[in-house]
């Protein structure tokens, strides 16, 4: 039952209007919002056709919000699923442009792009304009870079710095409502040069025109397209405004300028709009246009009710203690004052005595600062070691290692499966998404439904190995695709899955005894698939899944998928094989993404890992807790502090140094061609634009979000806490310090283990 803090009652207490949240972490603040979700449901304030908006950032939260609302209402003796509706941002624009595609300039079968068919869009568009342009970039070369690597660094390095550039522009420009054509119109009404802008903006026309071509939209799309069909349409924006009379939004701190406005334009300037995040959580500016100065200036708005949930339940008085620390060493003394304003108020606070969710007890001997000098090698054999120590005698508690980058992560993994201690790697390896999970299963269908088509049978095959496609083997690939074109020609398709005599396909063919075998292997798998159709649709599709994934995550979506498609067969008695993978495919082509279905639908529970080691990125552990937490590589290159010793990941070395700014390092490519961008939104004038600065305040931006990740990366931890770093790789690189914020927690707690 749950049992609100005061803090908490203040926020249940809301009457209407506009209120902003800040919430530490650990706050509950998940279910405090659901409860007020639940509450004015049960106001009976909305008629039968209005519901409670509530709006987070990513699926995982749809499900979590979506149990917990339920949960309540059902409480209630209210009929669940009825007056309230939860979206991710994205699913909220996408339902916004399926209300009239035409509004937003589409087609009414509009298809959506996932992030990877996305990605790999633009990089075919950025190797064009490269192509066509090889010596475009030379000037922003090193002079110092060796005649011998030249080649490679504009075949390989360059390239790639290209479509990263491009990425970033394309998604700043859209977050503009900049288009291609009027990026074009743009720049050639200057009277000067912006040769960055230029490139980005050609690019981003190619991106688009391949889009259009497929009559398809990127995530970025929908936010802009969702609140053009607002801005254009007064009788759809007084109908929604009229369906959803209150707007909770989770998570506020990611907002986008465009994803605010959207908000701001649906609740309207007297509407109900509950915005709750945390700023000092804000750690996803580097990948995306997302702010948490939009909150912050939120918070701050006359007619705002600003409210804070500063108690949290989750760790030891010692590790709130450590978090406060940063958080004042940051605004008072950091030694770089233009980022003092990184991490904020409020503290975290102890839950209040008598509390259901009590701290656990203070522990401050189970802090471990480490200031031992490592090397890269030497700290992962520490951390492997000082697990080697305490797993056995802590079998049923929960443990992470969480690193700056994945390929740290992974060097830990194989150290500690070397060692012979359990290695969970969720978090590092991105299982398969659910779009492509549905389009896996939906490929199985419909070859189920028509097996005696060759076509549809090499598909499968392809299914089948696409291990080789994520693990990024080109080799192994080509051998998959070589073969799925043999398969291709089969003529008479029985005569290789179920031979006869004189009939076997598989034995008159000429191959070798390897290959042979394997496609031995693979008959006697789609032997078992074309037995699975006699199933009820819910049990075919459990079937296929097992024979597919061994990821939890994913055969957990497809327990998700195949009730999905059960509950369709109830509905639709007549539907056949075909029809229900058309209902995967839509899933697959992100139709219904938006409904609840996402890689993050499983969720990660650290509690089913007790006895295991967790290894992921701090940011894939935002939301998530453990009872012991490793945070490795608190050095000055992962978390720098504006110093003229440090070193940042996105200054490559093989660019120049700024000609007007002098900042110590080479040019931040992306960085200078987003303030040339910035220079057309506002069309001024290229003589406004001065190379380096942008690079320079890129430097304290990433410094601020470095600082914020690693405030999240403590307060992951309930019990134990241990930081360490390492001196980096030479020999190209310098040898690196510790982090200065790593150094200021030392003055508080000092022990290594």
């Amino acid at each position: 039952m749950f049992i609100p803090r005061p803090k908490q009652e203040e926020i249940l207490a809301y009457p209407g209007g506009r209120m902003g949240v800040a919430a530490v972490p650990g706050s509950g603040k998940t279910e405090t919002l659901s409860q007020l979700a639940g509450q004015i449901i049960n106001r009976g304030v909305l008629d039968s056709r209005q519901e409670v908006l509530i709006v987070t950032l990513v699926n995982s939260a749809v499900d979590s919000f979506y149990q917990r609302v339920s949960r309540l209402v059902k409480e209630r003796g209210l009929l669940p699923h009825v007056g309230y509706r939860v979206r991710t941002l994205h699913g909220l624009a996408h339902d916004i442009v399926r209300e009239r595609p035409a509004l937003a300039g589409l087609a009414d079968d509009f298809q959506i792009v996932d992030e990877r068919a996305a990605d790999e869009v633009l990089d075919e568009a950025a190797a064009a304009w490269l192509r066509s342009h090889p010596a475009a970039l030379d000037d922003y070369l090193s002079s110092d870079i060796e005649p011998n690597r030249q080649d490679w660094v504009r075949r390989d390095l360059l390239a790639e710095l290209v479509r990263d550039t491009a990425r970033a522009f394309t998604r700043q420009a859209k977050d503009l409502q900049l288009t291609p054509e009027m990026l074009r119109e743009r720049l050639a009404a200057l009277e000067g040069a912006l040769p960055l802008a230029e490139m980005g903006a050609g690019i981003y026309a190619d991106y688009q025109r391949a889009l259009a071509y497929r009559g398809a939209v990127d995530f970025d799309d929908l936010i802009r397209l969702a609140l053009r069909a607002l801005e254009s349409d007064e009788a759809l924006l007084l109908r929604l405004r009229q369906r959803w009379p209150y707007i909770l939004e989770d998570e506020a701190q990611d907002s986008s300028r465009l994803q605010e406005r959207i908000l701001r334009t649906l609740a309207g300037p007297d509407g109900n709009w509950v915005r709750v995040g945390d700023p000092n959580q804000a750690i996803f500016e580097t990948f995306t246009t997302a702010s948490p100065e939009h909150l912050r200036r939120f918070l701050l708005e006359e007619g705002v009710a600003a409210q804070d949930l500063p108690n949290s339940g989750r760790s030891t008085l010692s590790i709130i203690g450590l978090a406060n620390h940063l958080i004042d060493w940051t605004m008072q003394a950091h030694p770089e004052p233009a980022v003092r304003n990184a991490l904020s108020r409020p503290y975290i606070e102890p839950t209040p005595p008598g509390d259901p969710q009590p701290n656990p007890a203070d522990a401050p001997d189970s802090i471990f600062l480490m200031a031992t000098r490592f090397s890269p090698e030497g700290e992962v054999r520490a951390v492997v070691e000082s697990l080697a120590r305490w797993l056995p005698n802590n079998p049923q508690a929960t443990v992470a290692a969480l690193v700056p980058r994945n390929q740290r992560g992974f060097e830990l993994v194989d150290a500690l499966r070397a060692r012979g201690l359990p290695a969970v790697d969720s978090l590092l390896r991105s299982s398969l998404t659910t779009r492509q999970a549905a389009g896996a299963l939906a490929i199985l269908l419909l070859h189920l439904a028509d097996p005696t088509a060759a076509p549809k049978l090499a598909k499968v095959y392809e299914v089948w190995r696409r291990d080789q496609r994520e693990e990024e083997d080109k080799a192994a690939w080509a051998e998959v695709q070589k073969i799925s074109k043999l398969l291709r020609r089969i003529d008479r398709v029985e005569d290789f899955i179920w031979p006869r005599a004189g009939r076997d396909w598989l034995a008159e063919a000429e191959m070798d005894d390897e290959l042979r075998a394997h496609l031995e292997e693979f008959r006697s798998l789609v032997q078992r698939w074309q037995g699975a159709v006699r199933l009820p649709i819910d049990q075919a599709i459990l079937t296929l899944g097992q024979d597919l994934f061994d990821d939890p995550g994913d055969l957990a979506l497809t327990h998700k998928l195949a009730v999905s498609l059960q509950a369709e067969a109830e509905q639709r008695p007549d539907w056949r094989l075909p029809e229900l993978a058309n209902q995967l495919t839509d899933i697959a082509r992100n139709e219904r993404r938006f409904l609840g279905f996402s890689e993050e639908d499983s969720g990660f529970d650290p509690a089913k890992y007790e006895g295991q080691v967790v290894v992921g990125t701090i940011h894939k552990a935002k939301g998530l807790e453990w009872d012991r937490v490793y945070l490795m590589s608190a050095n000055s290159y992962d978390f720098p502090s504006g110093q003229p010793y440090d070193q940042y990941i996105a200054e490559k070395w093989f660019l120049r140094q700024s000609r007007r700014v002098q900042t110590g390092g080479p040019l931040n490519l992306p960085a200078e061609t987003l303030a040339q961008l910035e220079i057309l939104a506002g069309q001024g004038d290229p003589a406004d634009y001065i190379e380096g600065a942008a690079s320079q305040q890129a430097r304290l931006d990433y410094v601020r979000e470095r600082l914020r990740l690693l405030y999240v990366g403590i307060t992951r931890a309930k019990k134990e806490l241990v930081i360490t770093w390492n001196t980096g790789r030479g020999p190209n690189q310098a040898e690196l310090t510790q982090a200065l914020p790593f150094v200021a927690l030392q003055g508080s707690v000092m022990r290594d283990e």
